[in-house]
């Protein structure tokens, strides 16, 4: 009976989202994200009603309070129950009693302890935490274990003992490229402590801008952001949003490549003559700051000595990245200055210069981060490494002994799913590292580069993807079920919205604008199956200066859309149940029918919005698509099978589907593709058996589906 009514529920739901209800999951299952390091389910629950009421035992603060009543209204908007504002003084009688030890680090800092144990019975939930930031932690797993059924709402009867598995677990937002106003990082903050991050890295000057007010020498921010710039005070109100949140904030100086803001109003710090302005392409310039002379590093010292001052973290980000050395080579006098001084080449000059900020910033009580190209022999062991090059680079730096964070395999601008970047570890379970070794592997970060996100679009480039690296860096390496982590994560994301993030309700807003009316049905089932081009590879297909509006079809378009992966999951279902081919036939049946009829509608739209022109040519590919898989199904079903010219005519069709345009791609090419040589193979299933057809119709999509993803 409840197959036949999910039956029933796709075939009238709209084509955009009929495949959601596929996902034939037990009536109770965990959407815990990150899952704790130990779990343990019991028998019994514990009823969440309207006289719910939450006692604080031990250490208390502000943070730790405001955190509590933030979480309680977290509650009732997901329960529409008013609850109660007041702390029960009888702890026994408390729904939710939360014992704090100590107050922990006054900064969030390196090595914080965040662990956490909530025991959860049939009366009370008890959450124990050594620190605030643990109790925070633990608040946010209490959220999560929320359920419902017919009886009400409730928190299965637990036991979680948890502390993650990497000490530095981050989100890095490029403010630089792009600026992101107060508002985009306070919800994004937000989102980081829902899913357990617990560093803000904002990258603050680029080519494209210098986004932070220095009073010493206000013609950095003044002449290099377009007015575009975060004040001090400001800054301290994130700092301060952050903390409270048990997040800490590192910020990062790109120097002395990706320096072109910079000398927009201090070109006396250039390794070439000015004048210089703002940059507005994206990619790798030559603008670099002069190494050899004292004025830059007087600069510098009154600057970072500033900024030391403002930000209260000990690390401070200087960059180091992509620095091809364009103008040292082209300069007299530094080339002189490296002939004297015995440096070799501009590695080791860049060492020299990265020598003299590490010495600057030790002076003012910080320590180090950049980049992979910072690392030199001669630098001390305190630095951290930031490793975009990937997880050998990051281990041979631990092997001599500096500390390392892992980005590469997390750069969420380059559009890939969300199951690529969670099977990246910054300790991959091949590793040679001795325990000694791995300790120096401090985690890893997101990295949200802005080239191409506006405060309208960057929520959709971050979330929900990120909440997948969160898990990756908090729980165990066990824990990597690509299929389960999709399914807690289609609930994480929808939970992330009540934070104020609009990742999911923009893209409905991009489509009405797109279309020039509310009428979006067809765009949004075209939208529902592409996805932008990968790495950067958009800036090739559709260029854009950081002055465009990105409001394109391309803009609208997410990675690793849910409809497309679902499509995946019920094709399997029916390939797993050869030579019958029931499972999901009709639910695919319907799907791929909404894909091919979706011509005639997006031509109605297409003839009043120029914006759509460049979706022309794919509404026309999506109803090829469409009804060559129904073919494909029909020749499944019936057991018949397809002629060699049609193999080849279905085949070619995909290859020119297959081709990017407007800077996306179809995410169903891999699926529909499997269908067809499905078909085709018919006559061999009457030959082998049904597990060895099965067998080879999989290998030949994974290796269809390995091409595209690289």
């Amino acid at each position: 009976m409840r197959i036949q009514l999910l039956a029933l529920l796709i075939l009238i739901l709209p084509c955009a989202l009929t495949t959601d209800a596929q996902q034939h999951q037990p009536l109770f299952s965990h959407h815990l994200l990150p899952v704790p390091a130990k779990l343990e389910f019991r028998t019994g629950r514990l009823a969440i009603k309207r006289s719910l009421t939450v006692a604080v035992k031990g250490y208390q603060d502000e943070r730790l309070v405001n955190n509590i009543w933030r979480a309680v209204k977290r509650l009732e908007g997901r329960t529409e129950l008013e609850l109660p504002r007041i702390f029960e003084s009888d702890a026994a009688k408390a729904s939710l009693l939360i014992e704090c030890q100590g107050a922990g680090a006054t900064i969030p800092s390196l090595g914080e302890d965040e662990s956490y144990t909530l025991e959860v019975s049939d009366t009370q939930a008890l959450l124990r935490a050594p620190t605030v930031v643990g109790a925070l932690r633990g608040l946010e797993t209490f959220l999560q274990l929320l359920e419902s059924d017919r009886e009400g709402y409730f928190i299965p009867a637990v036991s979680i003992q948890d502390q993650p598995r990497f000490r530095w677990r981050g989100l890095m937002i490029d403010a630089a490229r792009h600026y992101q106003p107060l508002e985009v990082i306070r919800r994004n903050l937000d989102a980081m402590a829902a899913v357990k991050l617990n560093v803000f890295h904002w990258h603050l000057t680029d080519d494209q801008g210098f986004r932070v007010e220095s009073k010493k020498y206000p013609k950095l921010y003044s002449m290099g952001s377009d007015g575009l710039y975060y004040t001090q005070d400001e800054i301290r109100s994130v700092i301060a949003y952050a903390r409270e949140r048990g997040i800490r904030v590192v910020p990062e100086f790109d120097m002395p490549g990706h320096a072109t803001s910079w000398a927009v109003g201090h070109p006396e710090l250039a390794s070439a003559p000015g004048p210089y302005k703002i940059e507005r392409q994206a990619g790798i310039f030559d603008p670099t700051l002069d190494p050899t002379r004292e004025e830059v590093y007087q600069l510098l010292d009154g600057l970072l000595g500033e900024m030391a001052e403002l930000f209260p973290d000990e690390y401070i980000h200087i960059g180091g990245d992509e620095n091809e050395g364009k103008q040292w080579d082209r300069n007299p006098q530094i080339q002189a200055f490296m002939k004297k001084q015995g440096i070799k080449d501009n590695h080791s000059l860049q060492a020299y210069f990265t020598l003299r900020l590490v010495r600057i910033l030790k002076n003012r009580g910080k320590k180090v981060m950049g980049w992979d190209e910072i690392l030199h022999p001669d630098l001390p062991k305190d630095i951290v490494v930031h490793s975009w090059r990937g997880p050998q680079s990051l281990a041979e730096a631990a092997k001599k002994g500096y500390s390392g964070v892992l980005s590469n395999g997390y750069y969420i601008d380059l559009m890939y799913p969300a199951s690529k970047h969670y099977l990246v570890d910054p300790i991959p379970a091949e590793s040679t590292l001795t325990e000694q070794q791995a300790a120096f592997i401090l985690g890893g970060e997101a990295t949200m580069w802005s080239e191409y996100v506006s405060p309208e679009t960057i929520d959709s480039r971050i979330w929900p993807r990120t909440a997948a690296i969160a898990e990756r860096l908090w729980s165990p390496r066990t824990v990597n079920d690509v299929d389960d982590m999709y399914r807690r994560l289609d609930r994480v994301s929808i939970q992330l919205e009540e934070l104020g993030l609009t990742h999911e309700r923009n893209t409905a807003v991009l489509l009405r604008r797109l279309a020039r009316s509310p009428e979006v049905e067809p765009l949004k089932t075209l939208i529902s199956v592409i996805e932008p081009v990968k790495q950067y590879n958009r800036g090739k297909m559709h260029p854009t200066t950081m002055l465009a509006p990105l409001t394109s079809l391309v803009d609208a378009a997410r990675a690793d859309p849910v409809v497309a992966r679902n499509f995946a999951a019920m094709a399997d279902g029916l390939l797993a149940d050869a030579p019958r081919f029931q499972n999901n036939r009709e639910e695919l049946r319907h799907l791929l029918t909404c894909w091919r009829d979706v011509w005639p509608a997006m031509e109605v739209l297409i003839a009043r919005s120029a914006m759509l022109r460049e979706s022309e040519p794919l509404a026309k590919e999506l109803s090829e698509l469409g009804a060559a898989g129904l073919e494909a199904l029909s020749y499944l079903s019936s057991g018949t099978s397809p002629t060699k010219e049609w193999r080849e005519a279905r085949m070619a069709l995909l290859a020119r589907a297959a081709r990017p345009r407007a800077a996306v791609e179809f995410a169903i090419i891999p699926t529909i593709r499997q269908l067809i040589l499905a078909a085709a193979e018919m006559s061999q299933l009457k030959a082998e058996s049904a597990q060895e057809w099965q067998r080879r119709v999989k290998m030949m999509a994974r290796e269809n589906e390995d091409k595209r993803t690289k």
